[in-house]
């Protein structure tokens, strides 16, 4: 069970692309905490999203922790650009180059937060040598490409193993993939602080339902960890 702050992170993968910058207003209203982008290059995962130009022309609608999922590979020739477009996380999956300590050392090096994130088949002890570098631990909870995914149960065990790993140290457990106010207290009781949902808050694109959806997420992962 986690003792860190609960933090909602929506994911504008789930958003009315044609009214990106209201989208991100209506989330920061509603009460996220951080407002999650799921960069995806059509090769490391089986989609196409958006870049640091999108990224640098909603910047300045919210003032609201930009975290950066980078589902791109190679990542290192594009940490600089993301940096400079408003990320203050840049999140990097351990699978997708062979150097990981030096990519956690690259984003620092730009001033953000280091994240590092494992897909659903990739164990959490390959990540035991590079955890001294992570300001953030994300566990995939479906396999990343696209929104609307249903929940992976066994990603329970590994949040639990992922929060072992972390120990005392100051690192946020972030779980991203099927997240609902109807799974949320079982996924804080396993570790989790850092809660990705996309289409459980952006379902309808309809602004007048997201404080709620956000608001229900977040009391039922407080209920568990209070």
């Amino acid at each position: 069970m986690t003792s860190r702050p609960i933090k909602i992170a929506p994911s504008i993968l789930s958003a009315d692309f044609s009214r990106l910058g209201d989208e991100v207003k209506a989330i920061d209203q509603a009460g996220a905490d951080y407002i999650h982008i799921d960069v995806m290059d059509g090769h490391f995962v089986p989609n196409i999203s958006f870049g640091p130009v999108v990224i640098s022309s909603i910047r300045e609608v919210t003032a609201k922790p930009f975290d950066v999922h980078l589902m791109i590979a190679p990542v290192d020739p594009y940490i600089q650009a993301f940096a400079k477009a408003g990320a203050d996380i840049i999140t990097v999956h351990a699978e997708a180059g062979p150097h990981l300590h030096r990519t956690l050392q690259a984003i620092r090096a730009e001033g953000k937060k280091a994240g590092v994130v494992i897909n659903p088949a990739t164990p959490v002890s390959a990540l035991e040598l590079v955890i001294d570098y992570v300001d953030l631990l994300l566990i995939m909870s479906v396999n990343p490409g696209f929104g609307g995914q249903s929940f992976i149960p066994e990603s329970l065990t590994k949040l639990r193993q992922a929060k072992a790993l972390i120990g005392g140290r100051d690192i946020d457990l972030e779980i991203d993939g099927g997240v609902t106010a109807d799974n949320a207290g079982e996924i804080a009781r396993a570790g989790a602080n850092v809660f990705v949902a996309g289409s459980s808050v952006y379902h309808g694109n309809d602004p007048a339902t997201y404080a709620a959806r956000i608001a229900a997420i977040r009391n039922a992962a407080q209920t568990v960890t209070a």
